[in-house]
Formats: C-alpha cells, structure tokens, sequence
C-alpha cells in the first residue's frame, strides 16, 4: 500500500447481527418510559429517557426537529373503460416528496397508471398521474394547501417504515405514536424518531433545570430508508432533504456556543441540519435549501456537542453518522451491549445519548 493513501472505508465494516425480536413495532408508554444508553466519553450507563432532567441543565441547548410527518400511504382506484364495460383497479399510493408540479410518489402496481389518469381517494380528495417513470411517477391533487391536509388526514395513513411496515399495518394509534409533540410544519414522509421519546412532562422538567430549546425543520424524506449499495461507503450518493434553520434558531446555536454551552440535537436529522447550516469556523448562518450531507468517519463536527438517537440499521448511513461522532470501535461496543441487554431498535425503539466527551 502506498504510503499515506487510506484503504476504503468498507461497507461491511457497519454490518451487525441485530434479531428481529428486538425491532420495536410500538412505542413505550408513556414515551419517556423508553430506555435510553449513554455513552459518555468511556463510560456507559443504563438509563431510561425520564432521566433526562438529570443529565442536562443550564447552557444546554436541546436543537429539535419540527417537521410534521403526513398521512402519506394512500389507497386509491382508478377507473378504465374496456369493451366489457368499466374496470376499476385499486391502487396503492405512497407520498415521497413535493416537486414543482405535485406530488413525487410510488405506486403499486405502476404497470396500472398512465399518464392523464386520475386516481380517487374517496369522495374528498384525487389525483391526476403526470408522468411516470422507472422510479415512481408525479400526482397533481385537486386540493392544496388546508384543504389538501384535511383531506390527507381523511383518507390517509401514516407512512411507517417498511421495517415495521412488513410486520403490522399501520392503524390509528399510529397517527399519534409517528408524531412528536411539537410537530409544526407538514412535510415529511418519516418521523425524526429520537423525538419521539419526549412528553409535555418532560420537557416541562428539562425547562426547569434551565435547558434551552430551539427549533429546526426538517422534512424527513423516503430516502432516510434507502441502502447503502456501494462497497466503498465514501462514494454513497445521499438523498436530499428540505430544511430550514432561521435566524433565530442560528442565533441560539450561537449563543449557547459562545457562552461554552453544549449544542445537543435531538436526532440526526436535527444534526444534519445544523451542520449544513456551519461554516468551517462553527458559526451557525440561516439556511433554507436541500441538504445531501453525509457524515461518515473522519467527519470533523462544526456545531454539535452531544447526540440524542435511537439505534440505526446495519450498514446505514445513520450508524456511519454516529460512528464519525463517538468512533467506530465504541460504537460497535455500544451496539454489542444493546443487542445483549435487549434494548429495542429503530424508529419504535429506544435511545441513546452520545457525547463524546467524558466531561
């Protein structure tokens, strides 16, 4: 090997044995009961998420996702006249993101739809098929705006991973378990799942031991779920995603910077973002625009202190993204001991508190 040049950084260097038994299909109730790892510097403890209050206090700063996760899995018809008479086929819908002229979508089946059709969810709400292409095709709704919404949250269900998606359905309770509390802005197709622990209790018990919270929005896309199909991970092309961080959230991370407080997102979404957001230097400017940052080992930080995260997918872009945070070797460790002291996984899942530094 030639002197300086680095081997590839291997996709199955991510790879773990998780069993299926361990990937939650519903949350802990009440959400704060879920466990939570912290992994500080060395150190390791069992914790759960109600402990919160007493991990963190004045000059942390708590950088949380306000995306609103949309109904987006429809189940629609479309009706084709045939010498037999009329013929009508169902089709399932899946929301992906919005482009200029609709909706980016899957269909299935695909081979049913052509272009010029329209689509009928119900008596409230269709959709006419734009184009079609390998990938999915483009829907143009007949509503838009509140009216869209309402007519999303009638006939809509919620977009669960397709990890969880292949063992349950999704159902009504879903619509309030796949949403965080401070859900603001519509847009995502998948929930920032770290959130998802956090109750009125609890954050009310945080504000009191003098933590800070700013809020972020990023719409969550299909393409979190994509694999990793390249051996050499550093060629990865990322999906991207729409995010906004105002100048009020950009003056927080500032402040709380400046003062020598801690930067602690809540979630690698929340992460991604506000380090798209810095420059080189570490201050945080507004930003509203697609982000496609990857983060992987070697990444240096710009803004973030700590990490709150559920457990991630063998070889996924995610466990790569904490990796570069804590370092490969003591996140395979902490994963081992999550597999053996049975904490649950992914988006239902427990979470962890990563900081790499043991202060």
């Amino acid at each position: 090997m030639r002197q300086g040049h680095k081997p590839p950084m291997k996709l199955e260097d991510f790879d773990f044995h998780l069993p299926e038994t361990l990937i939650a299909t519903r949350p802990a109730r009440p959400r704060s009961s879920a466990r939570l790892l912290l992994a500080q510097g060395d150190r390791t403890r069992d914790l759960h998420v109600r402990d919160l209050a007493g991990l963190l206090g004045p000059g942390d700063l708590l950088v949380l996702n306000d995306t609103r996760v949309i109904p987006a899995r429809l189940s629609g018809t479309r009706a084709r006249q045939t010498p037999q008479g009329e013929a009508v086929a169902r089709v399932e819908i899946t929301l992906l993101e919005p482009v200029a002229d609709g909706w980016k979508a899957l269909a299935k089946p695909l081979r049913k739809l052509k272009p010029a059709e329209v689509i009928r969810f119900g008596d409230t709400l269709s959709a006419e098929v734009v184009s079609i292409s390998d990938a999915g095709l483009v829907l143009r709704f007949d509503a838009s705006g509140d009216a869209f919404d309402a007519a999303l949250a009638r006939v809509g269900a919620m977009p669960l991973p397709p990890y969880i998606a292949a063992l349950r359905p999704p159902d009504e309770a879903d619509r309030q378990d796949y949403q965080t509390v401070w859900a603001r802005h519509s847009g995502a197709v998948a929930a920032p799942t770290a959130s998802l622990h956090f109750d009125d209790d609890l954050l009310q018990r945080l504000a009191e031991k003098g933590v800070r919270f700013t809020h972020v929005t990023l719409h969550v896309g299909a393409g979190t779920f994509l694999p990793v199909k390249v051996e050499d991970v550093t060629t990865h092309k990322m999906h991207g995603e729409w995010g906004e961080v105002t100048a009020d959230a950009a003056d927080a991370i500032n402040r709380t910077r400046a003062a020598g407080g801690r930067v602690i997102p809540v979630g690698t979404t929340a992460l991604r973002l506000i380090e798209s957001a810095a420059t080189p230097q570490g201050e945080v400017l507004p930003f509203s625009g697609v982000t496609e940052i990857f983060i992987y080992p070697g990444y240096r930080f710009r803004v973030t202190d700590a990490l709150m995260t559920n457990f991630h997918l063998p070889k996924s872009t995610l466990l790569m993204l904490v990796s570069a945070l804590m370092g490969q070797d003591r996140i395979k460790a902490l994963y081992r001991h999550a597999v053996e002291s049975g904490y649950r996984f992914f988006s239902y899942g427990d979470a962890s508190l990563l900081i790499p530094k043991d202060s």
